[in-house]
C-alpha cells in the first residue's frame, strides 16, 4: 500500500516540474563541450570518440525547436546565448585548430547546419558573418583535404543564403582598408564560462592572425570555391561551379567589381579553357567534332574506354566543350559589368593567344581541324557578353563600309573570308558552314560587318537620272538581261514550275508596266515568276520526281522567315530602306569582301563539286531571308537598276543560265542523264556506271533546287511585308 502511495506521488511531482527549460538544456550542452577541452588530457584522440558531435548536433535541435515554438524572426534566449558568448567565434578557433582531430569538420557541419535550418537571418549579425568569413578562408587551404566535402556543402550554403539576400554579400568583401585579423585577439573568445573554464591553450593560440590574409585577393568565398575547383573529385569540382555561378549573378556592383578585379576566375576560366583545348589532338575528323554528343558542363559523364572506341580524342573533346558550357553559362548568368570583363579574358587569353594562330596556319589538316572546332565552338555560345567578344574576334569591330583596299585591315576576317574559296574543297566546306552557323547568331554586328555595311548607301542602284540613261530596248537597257522577250522566260511554264495556289494572285496589287508598283517595289508574281523560270526547261528535272516541288520550299521559307524575325525583332533597324533622295550614290560600289567570295563561287557553280555548291547555296538562301530590306533588294529583287559594274545576286544566276544554255548542246542525251543524276543523288536510283559531266550535271540540278529556294523566300517575304504594313 506504502509502495502504491509513493508510486502515484512521484509521478504526481513529475508531472508538476517542468523539463528543463531549452536555454538551460541549450547551455548545458555547450558548457559539456567546453568542459572536454578544461578536463582531457589527450587532445590526440578523434573527436568522434568523444561526445562533442552529440553535443553539438543537440544545440541544433534546440535552436530548431526554439525557433519553430517563436513568431517569425523572434530571437530566442538560446540564439541569444549564442550570439552574445560568441559561440560560433570559439568553434571557429577550435576548428582552425582540428582540436581533437576532426573538429573542423564538426564544425563545418554545424555552422553549414546553423544556417539552413534557421529561417532568421543570421548573416547580418556581426558575431555570425565575422567567423563565418574566417571560416571560409580556412576551405580550399589543403588540396584533397579530408574535409573537402564539409568545406564545400559549408560554402554552398553561404553562396545559396547570398543569393536569397544579394546585399549581405557586402559582409564578405574585405576591402584594404578593413583588414579583419587586424583586429583578431588572441584570447579565446567568451564562451560564458570563468576564466578557468576555458578551453586548453592549444586550441585558443589558433585564433592568431592568418597567414593567408591577402589584401590584394579579399573575395575570400570566391578563392576559396576556385580552390575546390581543383579538386580531383569531380561531384566537390561541380559544387564548386555551382557556388560561383550563384555569386557571379549577385546584383550588388561592388561584388561584380570585386569578382573580377580581386581574384583569379577570369585565370582559372581562360586557363582551364587553354589547357583543355591544348589537349586536343592536333588533327581530328571534322565529323567527329560535328556530331559529338550536346554537353552539359554539370553531367560531364566519364566513360574513357568507350569514348577512346569511338574516336581518338574524344574524351579530351568532351572535357573541352563542357568546360566552354561552363564559361558560357557563367558569362550568361553574371552580372553584366563581371559578363564583359569575363567574356573579353576569354577573348583575349584563349582566343586571340590560342585559337588565333591555329586558324591563320598553312597546314591544311591544321586550319580544317581548327575551323571544325571553331565551328562547334560558335554553335554552342549562347552568352551576349561571350557571342560578341568572339564575333569581335572573328570580324574585327570595324563599322565603316569595307572598300577593296581595306579588306586586309582584320588578317583573321580576311583569311576566314578567303577560306569559303580555299583549294581545298574541305576547308571551303567547311569554313561556309562557320559563316551559315555565324549569321544565324542572334548578334546584329555579325549582319552588319559580312553585308549590310556595303548595302547601306545603296549605291548598286544607277544613279543617272532617267533622261541620261542609255536608250531603252523594249523598257529594258540593251545590255540588260530582258526577261519578258527572253524565250525561255514565256508563259509555257513546266507544271512544277506554276505556283500551286492563285489566291496569293490576287493580293498582288495591279500590274504596272514597269513590274513596278507606285510605291516602286516590284510586284512578288513578278519575282516569282523570274526565278522559277530563269532555269531553262530542258535543264529541269525535279518535276519528273515526285515531293520536289516549290510548294516544299515555301514551308520550310515560312517556317525560317519566322524563326529570323524572331532572332532579329530587337535589333534597330530604323529608318531602313534608306529612302534613294538619301544615299549617297556617287560612292562607288563595293560588294563586300564577304559577299564577293559568294557570288565568285555561284559563278561557278557549273564547274565545282556537289558538297560545296550545297553549302554556297546554303549561306546565300540564309543571307536572303533576313528581314532587312536591303537585303531584300540586293538579293532577290531582279529587276533593280544596277549601276554600271555592278553585279546581284539574280545577276550571277544570269550569267550562269547564258553559260548553261551554251553548253547544253554540246552534250548528248542532256536531259535523260539529268535525271538520272538527280534520281541518284535521291538514292532512287542505284550507282551505275559513270556518267560524264557528272558536276556539270550536278551544279544544274543546285542551281533548279536554289532558284525555287530563292522564290519561296521572296513569296514569304512579301505576304509578311504585306501583313505587317498598315
Amino acid at each position: 500500500m506504502f509502495s502504491k502511495f509513493t508510486s502515484i506521488l512521484q509521478h504526481a511531482v513529475e508531472a508538476l516540474a517542468p523539463s528543463l527549460p531549452l536555454q538551460e538544456d541549450f547551455v548545458y550542452h555547450w558548457k559539456a563541450i567546453t568542459h572536454y577541452y578544461i578536463e582531457t588530457s589527450d587532445d590526440k584522440a578523434p573527436v568522434t570518440d568523444t561526445n562533442i558531435p552529440s553535443h553539438l548536433e543537440q544545440m541544433l535541435d534546440i535552436l530548431t525547436q526554439e525557433e519553430g515554438e517563436r513568431e517569425s524572426g523572434e530571437t530566442g534566449p538560446c540564439m541569444e546565448y549564442l550570439l552574445h558568448h560568441k559561440i560560433l567565434e570559439t568553434l571557429y578557433t577550435l576548428g582552425k585548430a582540428d582540436c581533437p582531430p576532426g573538429m573542423r569538420q564538426q564544425v563545418l557541419t554545424f555552422y553549414t547546419k546553423l544556417l539552413a535550418h534557421i529561417r532568421q537571418p543570421l548573416l547580418p549579425h556581426i558575431n555570425v558573418h565575422r567567423p563565418v568569413q574566417k571560416l571560409i578562408r580556412l576551405c580550399g587551404e589543403v588540396l584533397a583535404a579530408p574535409t573537402e566535402n564539409e568545406e564545400i556543402q559549408f560554402l554552398c550554403i553561404v553562396c545559396a543564403k547570398l543569393k536569397q539576400d544579394p546585399y549581405l554579400v557586402n559582409f564578405f568583401l574585405e576591402v584594404n582598408s578593413c583588414d579583419f585579423s587586424s583586429k583578431e585577439s588572441v584570447v579565446a573568445p567568451d564562451t560564458g564560462q570563468t576564466p578557468t573554464e576555458q578551453p586548453s591553450a592549444a586550441a585558443a593560440s589558433a585564433s592568431s592572425p592568418p597567414s593567408n590574409n591577402n589584401n590584394t585577393n579579399n573575395y575570400n568565398l570566391v578563392s576559396s570555391l576556385l580552390n575546390l575547383t581543383k579538386s580531383p573529385d569531380g561531384r566537390i569540382v561541380v559544387k564548386a561551379c555551382e557556388g560561383l555561378m550563384l555569386l557571379v549573378s549577385l546584383p550588388e556592383p561592388s561584388a561584380a567589381k570585386c569578382l573580377t578585379e580581386n581574384t583569379e576566375l577570369c585565370q582559372l576560366l581562360t586557363d582551364r579553357l587553354v589547357s583543355f583545348y591544348q589537349a586536343l589532338p592536333q588533327s581530328m575528323d571534322p565529323l567527329d567534332i560535328e556530331t559529338v554528343e550536346s554537353v552539359n558542363w554539370g553531367l560531364d559523364v566519364y566513360n574513357l574506354k568507350e569514348d577512346a572506341a569511338v574516336f581518338t580524342g574524344k574524351r579530351a573533346l568532351i572535357s573541352f566543350l563542357s568546360w566552354l558550357d561552363y564559361c558560357d553559362q557563367l558569362i550568361k548568368e553574371a552580372h553584366k559589368s563581371a559578363a564583359v570583363v569575363m567574356a573579353k579574358a576569354v577573348r583575349e587569353r584563349f582566343f586571340v593567344a590560342v585559337m588565333e594562330p591555329q586558324l591563320m596556319q598553312t597546314s591544311e589538316v591544321g586550319i580544317l581541324t581548327s575551323t571544325a572546332l571553331l565551328n562547334r565552338i560558335i554553335r554552342q555560345v549562347t552568352s551576349e557578353a561571350l557571342l560578341l567578344q568572339m564575333v569581335y574576334f572573328l570580324l574585327g569591330e570595324e563599322r565603316d563600309a569595307e572598300t577593296a583596299a581595306t579588306i586586309t585591315n582584320d588578317p583573321l576576317r580576311h583569311r576566314l573570308i578567303e577560306h569559303c574559296d580555299h583549294l581545298s574543297d574541305e576547308i571551303s566546306i567547311m569554313t561556309l558552314r562557320l559563316f551559315e552557323q555565324l549569321i544565324q547568331k542572334p548578334e546584329q554586328h555579325i549582319l552588319h560587318s559580312l553585308v549590310l555595311r556595303s548595302l547601306e548607301e545603296r549605291n548598286y542602284q544607277e544613279n543617272k537620272p532617267q533622261e541620261e540613261r542609255e536608250p531603252l530596248e523594249n523598257g529594258q537597257p540593251h545590255d540588260a538581261v530582258d526577261l519578258e522577250e527572253d524565250p525561255m522566260f514565256g508563259d509555257d511554264l513546266s507544271p512544277d514550275s506554276r505556283l500551286s495556289g492563285s489566291d496569293w494572285l490576287s493580293s498582288s496589287p495591279p500590274q504596272s508596266p514597269d513590274h513596278m508598283r507606285p510605291d516602286g517595289k516590284t510586284e512578288v508574281h513578278k519575282i516569282v515568276n523570274s526565278f522559277l523560270c530563269l532555269v531553262p526547261d530542258e535543264a529541269k528535272s525535279s518535276y519528273h520526281v515526285e515531293g520536289t516541288g516549290y510548294d516544299t520550299y515555301l514551308r520550310d521559307a515560312h517556317r525560317q522567315f519566322r524563326d529570323y524575325c524572331g532572332v532579329c525583332q530587337r535589333w534597330d533597324w530604323r529608318g531602313h530602306p534608306k529612302p534613294l533622295e538619301k544615299c549617297d550614290l556617287e560612292l562607288p560600289f563595293y560588294e563586300g569582301h564577304f559577299l564577293k567570295v559568294l557570288f565568285d563561287r555561284m559563278g561557278r557553280i557549273l564547274d565545282q563539286p556537289y558538297d560545296v555548291n550545297l553549302q554556297v547555296t546554303a549561306v546565300l538562301s540564309k543571307l536572303s531571308l533576313l528581314p532587312h530590306p536591303h537585303l531584300n533588294e540586293y538579293l532577290l529583287d531582279p529587276y533593280i537598276n544596277l549601276a554600271p559594274g555592278c553585279r546581284s545576286l539574280f545577276s550571277v544566276i544570269v550569267r550562269v543560265v547564258g553559260d548553261l544554255m551554251l553548253r547544253i548542246h554540246r552534250i548528248p542525251d542532256f536531259t535523260p542523264k539529268l535525271l538520272l543524276v538527280r534520281k541518284r543523288l535521291l538514292g532512287l536510283e542505284p550507282e551505275g556506271i559513270t556518267i560524264d559531266h557528272m558536276t556539270l550535271l550536278e551544279g544544274v540540278i543546285v542551281l533548279e533546287e536554289f532558284c525555287k529556294e530563292l522564290a519561296a523566300i521572296a513569296f514569304v517575304k512579301y505576304h509578311a511585308a504585306a501583313s505587317s504594313s498598315p
